[in-house]
């Protein structure tokens, strides 16, 4: 039994009831919300406390009252972490007493018992020790200065005194705490680039090596990128091994594919001889992160037939009646050269032990982000497991879930540990799908817990909107990728040449680099380039694009057309983005500032320098006119600054 009259229900951000744990970068905003109310119609106050994990004081905010039982708080997280908080709330009868005597005042209505009762309620508040709530509480009962006591409740500065001393009795708590996990900031903006390490020769018909990842550094620096992603760079399987075009039978001197992981040569730990050594591997991380470049390493649970581990450890792998071990399938693809790892093994114990000690190795070896093959094939209670090990150790490094799969799994992959996912973005071509979308991402439950990477292609994915499809579609869904989203990513010079024929009937590259060693003018620059170099210098620059959470759709008279904004909380640094939906023809029409986002009154007076083009335009009306040419650029990249006369 409890005297506690308030009730505290709806809290967030929490995911499943606090069985796992919101999250945020560095930097980040909490906006803590509830819904807090108490019987009859006494007045409520409630507060917010939060601090990071094993600190012994908190930080105290007051909610506000936001209307039907709402309530908001809000902070931002400055460090790595736990943060850790809760919520008090209480029905405070000073101020319930403090609206009554204030309005029957202000009516003329007798208030004598009133101030009595406000006396008593300041010397509970006063204790032994405030002197002037003491003082106040005498005034307010010397009944030959009533009028003088009347003015003085009804004065600014006994509403202060109402406002910073609450009357805190029966408090309702939220019984414990809730958890936010706090990360680096690069788990919310990055920018990837993917390239084969055996295709980074400069010769033709020569395969690559670390040495020549490296001469490629400055390249994919002086694109803008912060990530550069490798496919799994272990001996590859010669058992099994596929062909060109996922032949099953592979030709003499044909690489096969990297995912098959694992021959005589070594596995998990080892990188394919060709390619060079361990120390080469550590040199070019090393040298990477001079150019503030992060090595994202591949890693695929799965073997190739003739992996050491199939020899070492038989039981780790599903073995069929015939005696043969069950090779991946996904009907009706097949994939002979890939043996999956049994997560039902009687002896999953080391098998777990040992898929761990695979991160570890390549941590120790200079890797902080890992991008995870499938791992929506492999059990979740795993998954988070080892991210907790790894992250308890090394907290800086990042995961990014390669899922694309149903969308309840993906959310269950970012609530065990992965910090990035794959996303939905590379099948929705259209914009009604692509607003649905980040509608989503940004408002639905999953946000607290799902930071989405936008790619619009992969090795394994030529999306059939880029198929045949010429250079401008290809500059629209890089653009739309890398703005819509602060993670982003591609598979770099295919789409950076705009390479776009599939296998007929099928999503997928024709003369896949995946089964064989591409060779690439790595001198060659183009439009694209040039885009992608100023869209990430801009990505870099402004604050605004390095969010995805705080976007806003603005209406716009043409669907063809689709327009953006993204502000900063300050609104220091405003962004604008339009983009046209059409690569074939000139399209135009009336986009609409929205007014509450950029907190303008009644004049609109905005300047707006294109990022990309360096075109500048003033807009002094609600709805200003755009016109977008694909040939000559099929989006504006807006700066905003708002004019003094709009403050």
């Amino acid at each position: 039994m409890s005297k506690q009259r308030v009730i505290i229900e709806h809290v967030q951000p929490v995911v499943d009831g606090g069985i796992y744990r919101a999250k945020r970068t560095v930097g980040e905003r909490v906006d803590v919300t509830a819904h807090i109310f108490g019987d009859g119609h006494d007045h409520v106050r409630a507060q917010l406390l939060y601090r990071m994990q094993g600190r012994k004081n908190w930080t105290i905010l007051p909610l506000q009252h936001l209307g039907n039982d709402e309530w908001l708080g809000s902070f931002y997280v400055t460090e790595q972490g736990i943060c850790e908080f809760t919520i008090h709330a209480w029905v405070d009868h000073f101020e319930t007493w403090y609206d009554g005597i204030v309005k029957k005042a202000k009516a003329n209505v007798e208030v004598s018992l009133e101030l009595r009762e406000g006396a008593l309620m300041l010397r509970q508040l006063a204790g032994t020790t405030n002197k002037d709530l003491l003082l106040l509480a005498k005034k307010l009962e010397d009944t030959e200065r009533y009028q003088e006591s009347v003015e003085t409740v009804l004065s600014q500065a006994f509403a202060e005194i109402v406002y910073d001393y609450p009357l805190k009795e029966h408090e309702t708590t939220i019984e414990y705490p809730y958890e936010i996990l706090v990360e680096r900031q690069k788990a919310l903006f990055s920018s990837w680039y993917e390239f084969f390490p055996r295709s980074a020769s400069l010769q033709p018909g020569k395969h690559g090596t670390f040495k020549d990842c490296q001469k490629l550094l400055p390249r994919v620096s002086a694109m803008g990128f912060d990530v550069l992603y490798f496919p799994p760079i272990h001996p590859i399987g010669k058992v099994n091994r596929k062909g060109k075009n996922n032949n099953v039978n592979a030709q003499p001197g044909e690489p096969g594919s990297p995912w098959a992981i694992g021959s005589e040569e070594g596995g998990h730990k080892s990188v394919h001889p060709e390619l060079g050594t361990l120390e080469d591997f550590r040199t070019l991380v090393k040298e990477a992160k001079k150019m503030g470049i992060e090595i994202a390493m591949d890693i695929a649970f799965q073997c190739a037939p003739d992996h050491p581990y199939v020899k070492q450890h038989p039981d780790w792998f599903k073995v069929r009646p015939d005696g043969s071990i069950q090779y991946a399938e996904n009907p009706p693809k097949k994939y002979q050269d890939i043996y999956p790892f049994n997560f039902e093994s009687d002896d999953w114990k080391n098998l777990w032990d040992e898929l761990h000690s695979i991160f570890v190795f390549w941590i120790e070896q200079g890797v902080s982000i890992f991008r995870v093959d499938n791992p929506h094939t492999k059990a979740f209670r795993f998954w988070e497991w080892v991210i907790g090990e790894v992250n308890a150790k090394y907290p800086d490094v990042i995961f990014l879930s390669e899922a694309f799969t149903r969308p309840k799994v993906m959310a269950a992959l970012a609530k065990v540990g992965f910090q990035q996912g794959y996303t939905y973005f590379t099948w929705r071509p259209t914009k009604g799908e692509l607003i649905e979308y980040m509608d989503q991402l940004v408002n639905g439950p999953s946000r607290n817990f799902f930071r989405p990477n936008f790619w619009p292609n992969t090795p394994d994915i030529l999306p059939y909107h880029l198929q045949y499809a010429g250079e401008n579609n290809f500059i629209i869904r890089y653009f739309l990728a890398a703005t819509l989203s602060s993670n982003y990513g591609m598979y770099g010079p295919s789409y950076e040449f705009n390479e776009n024929v599939p296998v007929e009937g099928k999503e997928e590259y024709l003369n896949s680099e995946k089964y064989e060693v591409r060779h690439y003018d790595w001198k060659r620059t183009n439009r694209m380039t040039d885009i992608i170099s100023l869209v990430n210098r801009a990505r870099k620059e402004n604050e605004a694009l390095q969010s995805t959470w705080n976007i806003r759709f603005c209406a716009i008279e043409n669907g063809n057309i689709m327009a953006y904004v993204k502000a900063t909380d300050d609104l220091k640094n405003i962004i604008l983005c339009v983009c046209t939906m059409d690569p074939n023809n000139t399209q135009s029409g009336y986009v609409q500032v929205p007014r509450d986002v950029l907190r303008l009154g009644d004049k609109v007076n905005l300047k707006l320098h294109d990022l990309v083009s360096h075109e500048q335009y003033t807009w002094t009306q609600e709805w200003n006119f755009v016109e977008l040419n694909p040939h000559k650029l099929p989006f504006h990249l807006f700066k905003v600054e708002i004019h003094e006369s709009n403050m």
